[in-house]
């Protein structure tokens, strides 16, 4: 059975091209990315079922330190409009925020069949050390992978990056340097692929094939990130409680979720729930996860009405905040109780 692949350009470095005059690296047009990988034609000839790849190319082409809550309703938009047609979906992307945009389709594209595979590189494709090669390629093939009954391998959202597929929300962009430029610090890769692609079919999620998939296209980015540190100050924290409109607080704590037991901080976090605001409670550590019964100073910030986060990352968080708000505009509550549920695998169980 043919398989359809949608390959989806919105930008990054994988799509650019270095400058002659000034040096820098610019987006040149799509049909340039093809050219550079010729390797494609083998994949379609070579495949263990017939291969169909199709393009769509975002025009202008966005730089992910431009990537907007709009835009990933673009990009939901983008798939959802052409999700009969196609058995995989390949989201080219820059590196520097794409955890953020697979961590916010995987809450937008509810039920998903079929694989939403995000890549990009560290060095332009046409390069002649790039990386980019050959995480296309590999993506493409994990999103056209489907088992014995026809169903995808990889029914979720994303993120293959040198050798590995990660849960998208799940994944940081852990290095500006190395090409392996992403990890899921809490939870074990999807797919691995050396020699042989091997797929972690235990770790990944399963759908309810009956149903369709469900895309949601409503974001509210009333949320906040801020990081704690020692000598943070008491009126700078008051400021962010009691800005307008601001719905909800990602509070990025030491170690296993702790902070400050400084009076004036609970004060203002209490007064912040009192006021209706959702504060969540993430590590500042990149592995390991928040448990605000461990310390004394941890449940004093329970005791303030702040969520805990669990092992979830920041990126994850936030576009759950921004998913969840959209939602339940007037129920602060209900996105305090789905914020420490499971909704697409961004929660240890």
């Amino acid at each position: 059975m043919r398989s359809r692949v949608l390959l989806i350009y919105t930008g990054g470095t994988i799509g650019m091209n270095r400058n002659p005059q000034t040096g820098a690296l610019e987006p040149f047009d799509f049909e340039h990315l093809l050219q550079n990988v010729p390797e494609l034609e083998q994949l379609f000839t070579f495949h263990s079922s017939p291969l169909t790849l199709d393009t769509f190319q975002f025009s202008p082409a966005i730089d992910s330190s431009d990537m907007t809550p709009a835009r990933w309703t673009d990009i939901s938009h983008c798939i959802a409009d052409r999700y009969a047609d196609y058995d995989g979906f390949v989201v080219l992307h820059g590196t520097d925020t794409m955890a953020y945009t697979a961590s916010a389709l995987s809450y937008m594209l509810e039920n998903l069949t079929k694989p939403v595979i995000f890549t990009g590189s560290q060095l332009p494709i046409g390069q002649l050390r790039t990386d980019g090669k050959e995480n296309l390629i590999t993506a493409v093939e994990i999103a056209a992978a489907k088992d014995a009954e026809g169903h995808a391998l990889v029914p979720e959202v994303g993120i293959y990056f040198g050798g590995h597929l990660l849960r998208g929300n799940r994944t940081t962009k852990q290095s500006a340097e190395e090409f392996n430029a992403f990890e899921s610090f809490n939870f074990p890769h999807l797919v691995n692929a050396g020699v042989n692609i091997t797929y972690h079919r235990e770790r990944i999620l399963r759908p309810d094939w009956a149903k369709p998939m469900t895309p949601h296209f409503r974001l509210d980015n009333n949320v906040i990130i801020f990081s704690l540190f020692p000598g943070i100050r008491e009126d700078l924290i008051r400021h962010i409680i009691h800005t307008p409109n601001l719905k909800a607080i990602v509070m990025r704590t030491f170690g296993s979720g702790n902070a400050p037991q400084s009076p004036w901080l609970l004060n203002a976090l209490r007064e912040g729930t009192r006021n209706g605001k959702v504060i969540v409670n993430v590590s500042q550590c990149l592995q390991g996860a928040v448990e605000m019964s461990r310390y004394d100073c941890g449940y004093h910030l329970q005791e303030a009405g702040v969520i805990s986060g669990r092992d979830m990352t920041v990126e994850s968080a936030v576009t759950k905040l921004m998913f969840l708000q959209s939602h339940y505009p007037d129920s602060p509550d209900t996105v305090r109780s789905l914020m420490t549920q499971s909704l697409r695998g961004e929660i240890s169980q």
